[in-house]
């Protein structure tokens, strides 16, 4: 359990070493020392900042999961469904994030909800595809038997598809978690008054670096433990799927 901390703590010090042997100024690349005096100098402004993001992107990533969840189970239930959205959902999927948000800044103006909504907009399809994968994959075997035993297509679907796609499902909350998050930054940056991508915003404009950078490594902090929750989560709701010794 050492290791991250070590590898963590060892990076940092080579970041300090090289800014130090090579004399790196601040305005290109701020050496360890300099962000933290900066996260010192702007605690505030930070802890602020940093709890409006996380609570935007909580929603948004909420509004994900439900949403990719229900769109999921349809996907991985109907032939038809699937052939006819998943198109649709790719195409949307394609479309950068960061070309909606003026349209959403049209729609909704300056503030919270464009942040929310490209949150939710960015992190939703890698929920829907491992889930309809998940559901989509169950032996045709096990299928021919639960029909000879007298189960219904939907008897099949919530008692083996269902718990079958859990690991695919939390699997795949790691990876929304994180595009959750660029989601909510970008939208800050672009449309909010509040948040890290705000403050950033403000950080650049005054050339500022140092507080850009403690930000980035605020955003960093949050971002690895609403991971850590969501690995939790998996660990205690899929346990038994992990059976490789190659598990981690």
């Amino acid at each position: 359990m050492l290791a991250p901390w070590l590898c963590t703590i060892g990076f940092f010090l080579l970041w300090e070493v090289f800014c130090r042997v090579f004399g790196v100024s601040s305005y290109v690349l701020p050496a360890p020392s300099d962000i933290l005096d900066a996260t010192i100098a702007y605690w505030w402004p930070l802890l602020f900042h940093s709890f409006h993001t996380l609570w935007m992107t909580t929603a948004g990533f909420i509004l994900a999961i439900v949403f990719g969840l229900v769109l999921g189970l349809a996907l991985g239930a109907s032939r038809f469904v699937h052939a006819g959205l998943y198109p649709l959902l790719v195409g949307f999927n394609a479309i950068p994030k960061v070309a909606v948000v003026p349209i959403l800044v049209i729609w909704f103006g300056v503030g919270w909800l464009p942040a929310v909504l490209t949150a939710f907009m960015i992190s939703f399809f890698p929920i829907v595809v491992n889930v309809a994968t998940g559901l989509a994959t169950i032996e045709p075997e096990v299928e021919d038997v639960l029909r000879a035993l007298g189960a219904r297509k939907l008897d099949i679907m919530l008692k083996v598809g269902v718990p079958r796609s859990l690991p695919y499902f939390f699997g795949s909350l790691k990876v929304a978690i994180t595009l959750a998050y660029v989601g909510s930054v970008i939208a800050e940056y672009n449309a909010s008054r509040n948040g890290i991508g705000n403050l950033m915003a403000r950080a650049s404009a005054d050339f500022n670096v140092p507080l850009l950078f403690a930000a980035l490594i605020a955003l960093a902090v949050l971002g690895i433990m609403i991971y850590a929750v969501m690995a939790w989560l998996e660990r205690r709701m899929t346990g038994w799927a992990q059976r490789s010794q190659f598990a981690a």
